[in-house]
């Protein structure tokens, strides 16, 4: 990448205070105290991942429980439109922020329903705790708040295997897995008679985006190909009315299919492009630099990044050996010869002079390979770390504040670089 100019590194208070689009959403809810109102009988609490109530003649159905620490607020949202009793609590998919809710929102008799991966996934995430709430915590820790509350296990009635449907009332509801989705147990709500659809984070937290194949924090990568074919499977519904997990609803079936048929052109042309570029021998590397999304198809990148996209979807088909270097067959990392790399040039001073001039030619990232080596022979270097920051906050600049988790994980760096120079 390059700037315009380096120089004007510094943020302004503005710029550093700067929330992406994806804080904004999962943050609504805070204030909120009545339910809104999307239909005289479909109900949304805005929470970090929504939960949506539906309800009956014969009673309700909740489609998402919302997170751990929203739950009372959530219960004290709905009951104040609730209609008969809870007869089902559907779960689109194996993430706290969809289900953290549910024992303090089901009632006797409720039968949760979930896809049939659901408590695989929950597993996943259980036996996996420590390692990825660690690394989650340096880009959700300062916008998700309850991320301490204890994480309920939950065992659905229902195991959804392809499709199930059942009717409360006047209404019915067709369960349809959709495994291309945030987690492999992933699943969207149909109402046929209604043409509406729920789809949770089928297509992400945010509509129109593009979907985050392999998140920073860490899971199991997603399929490009599968998530196309879940696209379709809510494509050919024709929902006159589509919600999903953030934000509101979008409407008219012609408005919805023009926005899917956009972001399946979107993922399509970047898995297609992705492996004709294998296929014609270029890295890696380089096809996350050089392939962008023609603009009459160019769609958000709030939650998943095209490059980002690109690596995963090599990496999906070929694995994780690039055949470049040798060593990343063996359990050594680069890491271990910075002292070296340190001594040879000079010492850490020479290389931080080094990566200030390679700053100073629109190198930012040829600059951060230099200053990663330099401390990792000395931590504490002052002008290994000035240069540092600098990048830092060049890259916080150059991203638009548009992506969540590359915006928090430079924000978390640039902090820990200025506390490494006594300035936080």
């Amino acid at each position: 990448m390059s700037a315009d100019n380096n120089k004007e590194t510094a943020l302004s208070p503005g710029e550093a205070d700067k929330k992406p689009h994806l804080a904004s959403l999962v943050q609504a809810g805070d204030q909120q105290t009545d339910a809104v109102v999307i239909h005289d009988y479909i109900y949304m609490a805005k929470d970090i991942s929504n939960a949506y109530l539906v309800t009956t003649n014969a009673g309700d159905v909740l489609i998402n429980a919302g997170f751990m620490g929203s739950a009372e607020r959530n219960k004290a949202i709905f009951d104040k439109v609730r209609t008969g009793p809870l007869e089902y609590l559907v779960l689109t998919q194996a993430h706290a922020d969809h289900y953290g809710g549910v024992p303090l929102l089901k009632e006797n008799g409720t039968k949760i329903v979930a896809e049939r991966r659901f408590v695989d996934t929950w597993h996943f995430f259980d036996r996996l705790g420590p390692f990825l709430k660690g690394r989650s915590a340096k880009i959700w820790s300062s916008t998700i708040k309850g991320r301490d509350n204890p994480v309920p296990e939950v065992i659905p009635d229902i195991a959804v295997d392809e499709q199930f449907a059942f009717e409360v009332g006047e209404r019915r509801f067709e369960v349809i897995s959709t495994p291309g989705g945030e987690a492999p147990d992933a699943l969207v709500v149909w109402m046929p008679r209604e043409k509406v659809v729920f789809t949770g984070n089928l297509f992400g937290p945010v509509f129109m985006s593009m979907p985050n194949l392999c998140t920073l924090r860490g899971d199991k990568p997603r399929s490009a190909r599968l998530w196309l074919e879940c696209l379709e499977k809510v494509r050919d519904l024709n929902p006159e009315l589509l919600i999903t997990g953030h934000g509101d609803p979008i409407e008219g079936a012609a408005n919805i299919r023009q926005s899917l048929d956009k972001m399946h052109a979107a993922v399509s042309y970047v898995l297609e492009q992705t492996l004709d570029g294998m296929n014609a021998g270029k890295d890696v590397h380089t096809l996350m630099r050089e392939i962008q999304l023609p603009e009459e198809i160019a769609i958000g990148e709030f939650h998943g990044k095209v490059n980002w996209a690109v690596r995963t979807i090599w990496e999906e088909h070929a694995g994780w050996f690039h055949m470049d270097y040798t060593t990343s067959l063996y359990g050594v990392p680069r890491a271990s010869i910075d002292a070296d790399l340190v001594e040879l040039a000079g010492g850490a001073d020479a290389l931080a002079q080094r990566a200030q001039a390679k700053l100073a030619d629109n190198q930012p990232l040829e600059a951060l390979h230099l200053v990663e080596v330099a401390l990792g022979a000395e931590p504490t270097n002052s002008a290994a770390l000035t240069v540092k920051k600098a990048v830092m906050g060049l890259l916080l600049k150059a991203s638009g504040g548009t992506n969540m988790s590359e915006v928090m994980w430079l924000k978390n760096q640039l902090t820990l670089t200025e506390a490494a120079l006594g300035e936080g």
